[in-house]
């Protein structure tokens, strides 16, 4: 947790802190399916991921490069979650 409180302080200082929070825990969770036009809603998350995602960053950064750099530094374990990127 101490890498996350110094990423997430050096973000914000940076002035590209845009978002974040944590979630909450999967119990707490339902998924919505719509297929063809029927809506099924099931306790829980989504049954096909074998990993949580503990909460999310909405980060500022000035071109794929450096949101990759800072995707790298938000999530240093190899199991972390994958980033998304978006313009």
């Amino acid at each position: 947790m101490d890498e996350y409180r110094a990423f997430t302080q050096s973000i914000i200082q940076a002035g590209q802190f845009k978002a974040g929070d944590a979630l909450q825990a999967t119990s707490t969770a339902t998924t919505v399916t719509v297929r063809g036009g029927k809506t099924l809603t099931t306790d829980g998350p989504f049954a096909e991921d074998r990993e949580q995602l503990g909460g999310y960053y909405l980060i500022e950064a000035k071109n794929l490069d450096e949101g990759e750099s800072l995707s790298r530094r938000a999530c240093p374990r190899p199991s972390s979650a994958p980033s998304r990127f978006g313009r």
